[in-house]
């Protein structure tokens, strides 16, 4: 009671004036060493309770990773996972979900993997430990690779636990490289928090010492921008990148802001700045900007784009018939029977329309003379979800 009060003094002297301490006691004590943030506490008492004679259980354990995790010791971990391999401890989620967070903590995400791999049975919070101790060493790509595998496993994640567990990881590290703040400005755009992102950002500008935002910073925060439509303060990001920072913006960033204009309507402008890009665009931001252009009904940098994706990507069919649908939204006839000619006169051929649709969990693949029962089925029911949602579809473009 008084360590789940936090009173750990009083505690200490309840548990020292108990005649007969049983395991229950010791865990007790333990524990609220362990959650009152005093690591060395406990494992301090673990010492003495091992020497007491009384043999750790899986609460007793849980505890004392907790604290290894909080003190970076890696030894007394390693133990832990040797008792519980000695005595045929079951690798449970509770058990096995701590000896991950602690050697995600203490760095060895070798060792982390392997406890994860060998677990016959993992659960959500498996999985995030997992993710997270990826996360908060730097590891964006391989976390997100274990995301997406969590999915294909049939786990639901939850986003929000899942950026929260990630976010207090980093808050909880003592010392922030370059990589650990990237990975977590890039975390928050990519879950579309872009203002959190971005006062991220902020606080790496003031707080992170000799860690100076770099290239992959600043695609992470522009890229946060796009999701949510900042375009002022996209451009203001772009342009501190070369007068605060003394670094010159590459493709990507160019890309970003691309995009951002685009999404924005601000075709002329976009155009402006993919035509200043140190490389040729490629096919993503030539796609953004060609979409902008059929919405604004802009005619000229049309011409200019699809003159730079059938450059590009000569060999695919599909900027020839989007080019050609453009064309002809803008009622330019000549233009979009233009594009069917050149289609045919240098052997592209049309690859048979595939469409993907995941709805209530279950992924549907559709082909062009597919079945129009099930397509008919599928489509009410997305006709159904976009109505809720007060959205009316827009299938001119169709």
């Amino acid at each position: 009671m008084y360590s789940m009060c936090g009173e750990l003094g009083c505690a200490r002297k309840v548990f020292d004036e108990i005649p007969q301490r049983d395991s229950v006691s010791w865990n007790s004590m333990i524990s609220g060493y362990g959650k009152m943030g005093r690591a060395q506490d406990a494992v301090g008492l673990f010492g003495e309770m091992r020497e007491a004679g009384f043999e750790p259980n899986e609460m007793t354990l849980v505890s004392v990773l907790g604290a290894c995790r909080d003190l970076g010791d890696l030894g007394l971990g390693k133990w832990v996972e040797e008792f519980v391999v000695e005595k045929k401890l079951e690798l449970n989620s509770y058990l096995g979900s701590a000896l991950i967070g602690m050697y995600g903590k203490c760095g060895d995400l070798c060792s982390a993997r392997r406890v994860f791999d060998n677990m016959k049975k993992k659960d959500r919070v498996t999985w995030n430990a997992m993710i997270s101790g990826y996360a908060q060493n730097g590891m964006s790509d391989e976390a997100m690779v274990l995301f997406d595998g969590m999915k294909e496993a049939g786990v639901i994640p939850d986003k929000i636990t899942l950026l929260s567990q990630c976010t207090k990881s980093f808050e909880d590290m003592p010392q922030k490289n370059e990589v650990t703040w990237n990975a977590m400005i890039s975390a928050l755009a990519f879950h579309g928090r872009a203002r959190e992102a971005i006062s991220l950002f902020e606080r790496m500008t003031v707080e992170a010492g000799t860690a100076r935002p770099n290239d992959i910073t600043f695609v992470a925060v522009l890229s946060a921008c796009v999701h949510v439509g900042l375009v002022e303060e996209g451009r203001r990001l772009f342009d501190l990148m070369s007068s605060s920072f003394g670094l010159i913006p590459k493709v990507e960033h160019y890309s970003c802001m691309a995009d951002l204009l685009s999404r924005a309507g601000r075709v002329h402008e976009a155009w402006d700045l993919v035509k200043k890009m140190p490389e040729k665009p490629d096919e993503v931001t030539l796609g953004a900007l060609l979409s902008a252009c059929r919405k604004c009904g802009n005619a000229d940098v049309t011409e200019q784009v699809v003159q730079l994706l059938l450059e590009l990507e000569p060999s695919n069919s599909g900027n020839y018939i989007i080019s050609s649908n453009i064309y002809k939204g803008l009622k330019m006839w000549d233009g979009s029977a233009r594009m069917r000619v050149l289609m045919k006169q240098r052997g592209v051929s049309k690859t048979p329309a595939c469409s993907w649709i995941e709805t209530e969990n279950q992924l549907h693949e559709f082909h062009a003379g597919d079945n129009l029962v099930e397509i008919s089925y599928v489509l009410k029911v997305l006709y159904e979800d976009l109505k809720d949602e007060g959205y009316t579809p827009n299938i001119n473009a169709l």
